[in-house]
């Protein structure tokens, strides 16, 4: 039997249930009553219609939509006043952060409150809160509501992630009994992969506000840079035992967070606790949740200039409709959705009280960004000799996310930072190169995103700590902490296309340097072109040509005929490739066109190991790389299934991160047909599978010295610890941690596996395996003795990764076995990962 709880609920609650006019409550328009049972995402899409229907105090816009095609919604809400001027109430704010000309004007000032929900689908009472808080804010009879919207706009998300949020409600309405079962063994509480928490491509949404690789990410941040809130506060569930959190957030904080967005968190902080101990619900602060990442719904708003906050309630997809606690009581979806619609109001609240001080200081922190920005570097140079197109996807980034950025008037001298060797050098500035002034708008979010080390104040972080974007891109780029006038804008040579057709034309030359290349391949590939590419670099009509380059040749095509010149200046077209067309086979230095040093690529048939077991994240990244990033068809396997399938169908098979086992059968199976031609591709972890294996060459130590020397270390470290405290035991278990750090590694620039990268490499590693250079293989990246490494990492990992592998190829019979260490793929957002991923997908081993 589970006990109806009773709330000291407060007037303005109380107000926000009862109805007028044709406004219903949604207790009044729903088939069920809230917290009975999940709404569906349309139900909720349809009650949110309905508010705006019929309040005044309502403007509904769609900005969007998901990948499965569900509206994407924001709730515009305020008095009808403010309402009949939202645009010129946008633009002033907008005014106010330099990022329109012009001077705001103080009679249009008002707070800007923006509330999302649910950006975890199975998080679920985030969006479920939605509905009472839209009808409490948009009740003309509720007064203090009413009163609060006089100098306040809210702008409300009632669902961030529809796909997960509706595959994780349409789960459970399935499955469950109609009597919610609060025993969470019981099978509702169970859902099954890969669970509502993630997106479409199994994305979290949560870690994607600063990279926008997704459809929801994307649409979101251009409606949210129309309007630059002052609040943004991101409603999210955790563990169904802990207690509700709340502002001020854990420590570390990224150091240009400025004191005034820390102490008005408190503030909030304050008043939602007054409302809380009324009612007697359990909260926590400062703790667990920290503001360091950049890409969280709550540090991205804070790099640009908002108080962003995450509140967690106890729940999440474990909870159901209700659960036991370890304390005996019983947590029901109504209880979860009250927590979280008195948090929104009170954020309202304290944000409406506050208006004029919220307006005063984003004026400030924008005035100091133009004038002052914080941070010790002021410049940021990105070479004009970069690949073009690597330089193209960098821009995106910065325009996705509004950093401006362009050229010099002047050729000059720097002393500037050098992200590839990390000295300090006299670096020329050149008329084509990409330079970012901190000096802008978007100063904050600019450095936290460009610097080259993030200062981290406590080691005791739940998500990466470092993410150098030059790192991420591979480019050349310097730092400077002088200040130049750069001119905004950076035009990149129009595409010309492809010459005229010429059915004589002998060959084809493609670059190999960036993610749009492989693109190309792919393209050609699904076409039925044969493709070759060097295997060393060449000299070709005068012109040197790097390994890589792809070499299409009429002669390897010639069932085609005339089909294969006009297939392939199609498809440079519509990738905007660059192609050399050639009459000879013959080169000036290197291998000719026929010789055994231009390597056919087999056409992948590629299987992908899924399903559960599988780290949803992993597989999800997996898939939005064949999908979206190089449009190539793979077939996913269920892991449970592996031992039965005919992998004799396919010459590629991808073992994505996770927690599925292959058992010693599936193994031998796994090991034969990468020895009769097969390639498997290890991601992440999943090289842990096949370590100590037999057929495999992974093995965690090279040598028994070198295992001898790490159980000594292992029992030194033990006798060490025997007196230490038990208030800091968690930070002395962090000596083999690495939360995620930047990596530097010495390539082999001559094997397949690094075509296109170039030395060093940086590699964002987000696990703690070290594994010693393989024996009978081709250890590609390994970490050098001293490494640049960026972010934190363990004091004992740092020293053991040294001199290790991270990226190796071992050939095996007619096959070959590729180990990724480190995840290149990881939230799809590291763009130098996607092409030593496409290496390992097309070149590697063949």
């Amino acid at each position: 039997m589970i006990k109806k709880n009773h709330y000291l609920i407060l007037v303005f609650l109380l107000a926000s249930f009862s109805s007028f006019g044709q406004l219903q409550s949604p207790d009044e328009f729903l088939p069920h009553k809230l917290g009975e049972q999940f709404t569906p995402h349309y139900m909720l899409v349809d009650y949110m219609q309905h508010v705006a229907d019929n309040s005044p105090n309502v403007r509904l816009v769609q900005y969007g939509l998901t990948n499965e095609k569900r509206p994407l919604l924001l709730l515009y809400i305020s008095t009808p006043e403010n309402l009949a001027q939202l645009d010129a109430i946008r633009e002033n704010n907008l005014r106010r952060t330099g990022m329109l000309p012009g001077n705001p004007d103080p009679a249009l000032d008002r707070a800007l409150v923006w509330i999302s929900c649910s950006v975890h689908g199975n998080e679920a009472s985030g969006s479920e809160s939605s509905m009472p808080t839209a009808y409490a804010l948009a009740n003309p009879q509720n007064e203090q509501t009413q009163e609060w919207l006089k100098n306040t706009i809210v702008i409300l998300d009632p669902s961030i992630n529809p796909d997960g949020y509706s595959r994780y409600t349409h789960f459970y309405r399935r499955y469950a009994h109609s009597i919610a079962n609060p025993d969470p063994a019981s099978a509702e509480h169970s859902e099954p992969w890969p669970g509502g928490r993630v997106n479409h491509y199994l994305f979290d949404l949560n870690r994607d506000w600063a990279w926008q690789t997704q459809v929801e990410s994307q649409a979101r941040l251009k409606k949210y840079h129309e309007w630059m809130p002052h609040i943004h506060v991101d409603l999210h569930e955790q563990g169904y035992n802990s207690p509700y959190y709340f502002a001020p957030a854990a420590r570390p904080y990224h150091e240009y967070i400025t004191d005034w967005q820390v102490d008005f968190q408190k503030e909030i902080g304050q008043n939602h606790a007054k409302h809380f101990d009324r009612n007697g619900w359990l909260y926590f602060t400062r703790q667990v949740f920290d503001l360091l990442y950049p890409s969280y719904g709550d540090t991205w708003p804070t790099f640009n200039g908002a108080i962003g906050m995450t509140y967690e309630q106890a729940g999440g997809g474990r909870a159901g409709r209700a659960v036991l606690l370890e304390n005996g009581d019983t947590l029901t979806l109504m209880d979860r959705i009250m927590h979280h619609h008195t948090s929104s109001l009170s954020t309202v609240e304290v944000s409406s009280v506050n208006a004029a001080r919220l307006i005063d200081n984003f004026g400030t922190y924008y005035q100091n960004n133009i004038n002052n920005p914080q941070g010790e570097y002021k410049t940021y140079i990105i070479k004009g000799t970069n690949a073009p197109d690597k330089l193209k996807a960098f821009c995106k980034l910065l325009d996705k996310n509004q950093i401006q950025y362009g050229k010099i008037n002047s050729s000059r001298t720097l002393s500037a930072y050098n992200y590839q060797n990390g000295q300090i050098e006299r670096v020329p500035v050149e008329a084509n190169d990409l330079v970012i002034s901190a000096y802008q708008s978007k100063a904050v979010l600019t450095q936290a995103l460009m610097d080259p080390n993030t200062f981290v104040e406590d080691s005791l972080t739940y998500d990466i700590t470092s993410w150098v974007i030059p790192y991420a891109y591979g480019l050349e780029a310097y730092a400077s902490k002088e200040r130049v006038t750069v001119n905004k804008g950076y035009n990149f040579p129009a595409y010309q296309g492809p010459a005229a057709l010429n059915n004589r034309t002998y060959a084809y030359l493609a670059p190999w340097e960036a993610l749009q290349d492989a693109q190309f391949l792919a393209a050609l590939l699904k076409e039925g072109i044969q493709v070759r590419y060097a295997t060393e670099a060449f000299k070709h009509s005068n012109t040197d040509y790097k390994a890589g380059t792809l070499v299409i040749t009429r002669g390897d095509n010639r069932p085609m005929g005339d089909r294969f010149h006009e297939t392939v200046n199609r498809l440079a077209a519509e990738f905007e490739q660059s192609i050399t067309p050639v009459n000879t086979g013959l080169v000036q230095e290197g291998s000719d066109f026929g010789s055994r040093d231009m390597q056919l690529i087999e056409t992948p048939k590629v299987a992908v190991i899924s399903d559960e077991g599988t780290s949803s994240n992993s597989y999800g990244q997996v898939w939005y790389y064949f999908e979206q990033d190089v449009s190539y068809p793979f077939d996913a396997i269920a892991a449970e299934n592996l031992g039965s399938v005919d992998l004799s169908a396919y010459n590629v098979l991808i073992m994505p991160e996770g927690f599925y086992r292959l058992n010693n059968g599936t193994l031998s199976k796994i090991s034969s047909w990468v020895s009769g031609g097969g390639r498997l591709i290890a991601v992440g972890s999943s090289v842990s599978k096949l370590q100590d294996k037999e057929g495999f060459a992974l093995t965690r130590y090279a040598s028994e010295a070198a295992k001898n020397e790490a159980k000594r270390r292992e029992d030194q470290e033990a006798l060490d610890s025997r007196l230490n405290s038990y208030a800091d035991a968690r930070r002395t278990g962090v000596s083999n941690y690495n939360p995620g750090s930047i990596v530097q590694l010495d390539l082999d620039e001559t094997h397949p596996l690094a075509f296109g990268l170039y030395e060093p490499y940086f590699s964002l590693k987000t696990n703690s395996l070290v594994f010693e250079p393989l024996k009978n293989a081709w250890n590609v990246g390994t970490v050098g003795k001293e490494p640049i490494i960026t972010g934190f990492m363990g004091y004992q990992l740092k020293q053991e990764v040294k001199q290790s592998v991270t990226f190796a190829v071992e050939d095996k019979g007619r096959g070959a076995v590729i180990y990724l260490v480190d995840n290149p793929l990881f939230r799809s957002f590291w763009e130098n990962g996607k092409m030593l991923f496409s290496n390992a997908l097309f070149f590697a081993g063949q």
